[in-house]
């Protein structure tokens, strides 16, 4: 179920009425059931690979907890490779099966093994990690194992963050599930402030700005060098706008019903490094790597050359994690590489990241990332590594070639609003933005945004881009 959909429209306040009519006691039956439905929307057996995952992670927690030394590290490993190789068979078995059977074949050799063009459930990777987060902390003493399978498979399946993210901890949502939520105006009042202004910029900015992404990466060399630039600019933005737009709404029907689930994006278009952006950027899934990824590496502690294999390493999953495609792979291997290279930058000329307003050289160095992360995004969205190539080649050698791309006035005024937006929200969030204006500034900031939400959407309603991982 799409949250820019009529079927959510109708979804969303009768899960939320019904919450808050319901007993205490009786609501995580409603919202286990919300959820369940929520998810069958899309491909309704695959709940049972779903209940599957559940299943591994519950009963392996409680035996964690239950037991010390080696045989605690057992299950754990179990845990982890039951729920990964779960993954592995949906995600990533075609993408290694298609490699080996590419390089035996190179080398003389018949692979037996067919691709078995398996559909990847939505939002498989993750609830995985989700999953994993909680058996990991288990582990590590930081969290009670949950022995009620019902609110353990609710804080798995909540449906706000199902699908797409933000991927919680156990310390922040399963907690808040058995805490009694009462209704409140101000919670009300800024979960719907975020799900108007996540439909906003998913609807009208990133859905207008995709008609011209997907026209361009159809046929990159039809096009010059000043159109594919365009496209460039549009994809990053789109890939924000849809991504940040599907995060505040999940938030944001959250916060109606009192659960507090954690930021997504904090302007990672205005960060100084790729260090920086991805402080700002999913910051879900960035810290879920550093914490349970990089830190079991050996962190910053190790020698110099291991830290930058920890850096690649990290990065490197990450892209794996995004897609099975060697696309994404070079990506996050991308952003690894240039992390290191500005790390080192900074340290051999002892720069220290002490500016907390804005400046010039704060804009300079923003507009620095911001080319470099809109370069590499080439690779997130090119389906495979010849597109990606053909953009490029297009990109350098395409200045004279004569083409009919033409982008409509109103695609530059939302992209320019957004990026006001973007800056007047530095380090705020849009909720807590509107609650220190006057009542007729908010107001007509609301009837704009519903008007414009309204008037502009595209025609197409496209899925959020995140759905695919």
């Amino acid at each position: 179920m799409l949250f820019n959909s009529i079927n959510f429209l109708i979804f969303f306040p009768v899960v939320t009425i019904l919450y808050f009519i319901l007993p205490h006691k009786y609501r995580w039956i409603h919202l286990l059931t919300a959820s369940c439905i929520f998810y069958m929307c899309f491909i309704p057996q695959y709940i049972f690979i779903l209940f599957t995952t559940i299943l591994i992670d519950y009963i392996a927690a409680i035996w964690i907890e239950k037991t010390e030394g080696a045989k605690k590290k057992k299950y754990l490993i179990i845990s982890i490779i039951s729920t990964c190789l779960v993954l592995f068979i949906f995600k990533y078995f075609d993408f290694f099966n298609q490699n080996i059977k590419s390089i035996t074949e190179y080398f003389g050799y018949r692979y037996p093994v067919h691709v078995a063009k398996i559909i990847l459930p939505i939002g498989l990777s993750f609830h995985t990690f989700q999953s994993l987060s909680y058996v990991i902390e288990v582990y590590n003493s930081k969290q009670k194992a949950e022995k009620n399978f019902g609110i353990y498979s609710l804080y798995v399946m909540f449906y706000p963050q199902l699908v797409t993210g933000p991927i919680e901890r156990p310390q922040n949502l399963l907690v808040q599930l058995r805490v009694e939520k009462k209704f409140e105006y101000a919670n009300l009042s800024a979960g719907l402030r975020l799900i108007l202004f996540g439909l906003f910029i998913k609807m009208v900015i990133a859905d207008n700005l995709a008609v011209y992404v997907d026209q361009i990466y159809k046929s990159p060399s039809s096009y010059n060098t000043y159109s594919i630039l365009t496209g460039l600019l549009f994809y990053s933005f789109q890939i924000y706008c849809d991504f940040f737009g599907y995060s505040s709404i999940a938030v944001g029907c959250a916060k109606v019903m009192g659960f507090n689930l954690m930021d997504n994006f904090k302007n990672p278009y205005l960060a100084k490094s790729i260090g920086e952006f991805w402080q700002r950027w999913h910051i879900s899934l960035s810290t879920w790597f550093r914490d349970y990824v990089y830190f079991s590496l050996g962190g910053n502690k190790v020698r110099l050359t291991k830290w930058m294999i920890n850096i690649l390493i990290v990065f490197t999953i990450s892209g794996l994690w995004h897609g099975a495609n060697w696309t994404f792979v070079i990506w996050g291997f991308a952003h690894g590489f240039i992390y290191i290279i500005e790390n080192r930058f900074n340290h051999f000329f002892k720069i220290k990241d002490v500016q907390k307003t804005f400046s010039a050289s704060h804009l300079f160095l923003a507009l620095k990332t911001f080319i470099l992360v809109s370069f590499i995004w080439i690779l997130f969205r090119a389906q495979n590594l010849l597109q990606a190539k053909e953009l490029v080649v297009s990109l350098w050698q395409n200045y004279h070639v004569k083409d009919n791309f033409t982008v409509e006035p109103k695609t530059w005024i939302f992209l320019l609003t957004f990026f006001v937006i973007d800056m007047l929200l530095f380090n705020k969030r849009v909720d807590s933005w509107c609650n220190n204006k006057h009542f007729t500034v908010r107001w007509s900031l609301y009837s704009l945004i519903i008007f414009a939400t309204i008037v502009f959407s595209n025609v197409e309603n496209y899925p959020f881009i995140y759905f695919q991982f």
